[in-house]
C-alpha cells in the first residue's frame, strides 16, 4: 500500500528515518515493505555470513543487506547484495540511496510478498544493470535464479551458486535448514 506519492530518490532519501524505514520508492510511490518474520531475518543474516567468507578471502568485494539503490529513479533494498571489487569505490557511507547497482540482489520472499511484483522488482534490477538475482522461497523451498546465462528454478536438492562469487556453493536444503528459528 502506498503512503506517499510523486517523490523522488532525492526526496526519499531526505524523508526522517522513521517515515523511511520499511518503505521502498516504486514508481513515485512510498510502498510499505515490513512484515519479516525471524526465519526471514534468519535467512538473510545466514547469507551475509556464508557469501562474506569467500568474498572476503578472495577480495572479490563486499556483502552487504538492507541497502537501498538507484533502480532508475526507484529505491529498492534488496535483502542481500554482492557488490564487487570495481565497484565498491561507489559507495556512499552517507547516503540512504546508492546511485549505483549491486552486482548480485538477493531477495527473501516474505509472508506479504506477492509473486508479480516480485518478478517485476527482478526485471527491473536486471533492465538496470545488476547482473544476477536471487529469489529465494523458504516455505517452497525454491529458488529462482536469474542472469545473463539462466533463467531457472532450482529445488532444494539442487546447489545453490553463482559465478560472480566463487569458492561459494550450498544445498538449498542445507540453506533453508540451517536458517530455520
Amino acid at each position: 500500500m502506498a503512503i506517499a506519492t510523486g517523490i523522488t530518490i532525492e526526496e526519499f532519501e531526505q524523508l526522517p528515518a522513521a517515515l523511511a524505514h520499511n518503505h521502498e520508492l516504486v514508481d513515485g510511490e512510498l510502498v510499505d515493505v515490513s512484515g519479516n518474520t525471524a526465519n526471514h531475518n534468519s535467512l538473510r543474516d545466514l547469507l551475509v555470513v556464508l557469501l562474506s567468507a569467500p568474498v572476503k578471502k578472495r577480495k572479490l568485494g563486499k556483502i552487504i543487506s538492507e541497502q537501498e539503490f538507484d533502480f532508475d529513479g526507484n529505491a529498492h533494498g534488496p535483502d542481500v547484495v554482492f557488490i564487487g571489487a570495481e565497484k565498491q569505490h561507489l559507495i556512499d557511507g552517507r547516503r540512504r540511496v546508492q546511485r549505483f547497482v549491486p552486482d548480485l540482489a538477493i531477495e527473501i520472499v516474505s509472508d506479504n510478498d506477492k509473486f508479480r511484483s516480485l518478478m517485476k522488482k527482478s526485471a527491473r534490477y536486471r533492465k538496470c544493470g545488476t547482473k544476477e538475482v536471487w529469489v529465494l522461497d523458504p516455505e517452497m523451498r525454491r529458488t529462482f535464479v536469474e542472469s545473463d546465462d539462466r533463467l531457472v528454478i532450482l529445488k532444494d536438492d539442487q546447489m545453490f551458486e553463482s559465478k560472480l562469487i566463487p569458492g561459494f556453493s550450498i544445498r538449498l536444503a542445507e540453506l533453508f535448514d540451517q536458517a530455520q528459528v
